[in-house]
């Protein structure tokens, strides 16, 4: 018996529920050479802003226990040079091509939604609202519901594709934000971003990282984005897309029955990267295994009682 791995996101059909994260993936063409990314159910490639940004100061990534920190800062060069330069080598690839949208500014989010919005080829975008608001003092996007609903309203007004919001695990109630950026027009959430951490060098008495503070991802973080994709799922009617410390198909599995449509695998990308593929496989094992026809059947289905 075939099992059946697609799922609809949004009116979006995927392959299989296995994506990438961004910014943990390049833009799909850097794993060539271990993958067809045809065989992945989306790409969610690297964060885009309106200009060019060089990113953050070294060194800007450190290993932990049991996971790693980052504090890259959206290093690219700007939506023109992903439009003209990038755009036409990834929107030949066999899967959808989501594009990560980040900003500084409310205006900046639209503009790159704007641009984004023009190319055939890109069904979808996220945004990043973990992403500090300039305006208001460097206050995140994602930390207030009042923003979150404001940002994601705004950029639903010129974007007519599917709008997926990603959602900063660095809050008190995670439901509140959820719902905020439904009210916004989102059409999927995804989560959860990466916990804000840091790691200190006590032989320099110094911290690792040039920026102090970053973000922490991998297997350290699995047991809250279980619990806050759980909490989603249960406050909001959209799909959720579910990622944090995915290493393998048991982990991918977990997310699933806690609610999540599909999921994405970040960190294990740096660790192997045939990382997702192998996840696909398991995935198909599991069902084989229970004699599920359709991976649909398990999303949401963790039993509580």
């Amino acid at each position: 018996m075939m099992r059946d791995l697609s799922v609809d996101i949004a009116g979006l059909t995927f392959r299989n529920p296995v994506t990438t994260a961004s910014g943990t993936f390049g833009y799909g063409e850097e794993f060539l050479d271990f993958l067809d990314p045809g065989q992945l159910g989306a790409i969610f490639v690297k964060a885009v802003t309106a200009k060019n940004r060089d990113g953050n100061a070294y060194p800007r990534m450190a290993e932990t226990t049991g996971g790693m920190l980052n504090s890259v800062g959206l290093q690219n060069k700007g939506v023109d040079h992903f439009c003209r330069e990038i755009y036409p080598k990834v929107k030949k690839f066999d899967t959808y091509i989501i594009v990560n949208v980040s900003g500084s500014t409310v205006e900046e989010y639209v503009e790159v939604a704007e641009q984004i919005n023009e190319l055939e080829k890109v069904p979808a975008i996220e945004l990043n609202i973990s992403c500090p608001n300039v305006k208001l003092g460097g206050m995140a996007f994602g930390t207030v519901p009042a923003m979150a609903t404001e940002v994601t309203a705004a950029v639903r007004k010129v974007y007519k594709k599917v709008l997926m919001v990603k959602l900063s695990p660095n809050v008190t109630h995670i439901t509140d934000i959820a719902k905020a950026v439904v009210e916004g027009g989102a059409d999927v959430i995804t989560l959860i971003n990466t916990l804000l951490g840091m790691a200190i060098d006590a032989e320099r008495r110094r911290p690792v990282l040039s920026t102090i503070t970053g973000g922490l991802s991998g297997p350290a973080i699995k047991p809250v984005a279980l619990r806050m994709v759980w909490q989603v799922h249960k406050a909001v009617a959209v799909p959720v897309i579910g990622l944090g410390g995915i290493m393998n198909a048991t982990d991918a599995i977990e997310f699933i029955l806690a609610g999540a449509s599909a999921i994405q695998v970040g960190t294990a990308n740096f660790i192997d990267p045939q990382a997702s593929i192998k996840i696909v496989e398991g995935i198909r094992e599991y069902l084989e295994r229970h004699k599920i026809a359709s991976i649909k059947e398990l999303v949401g289905a963790l039993r509580t009682e």
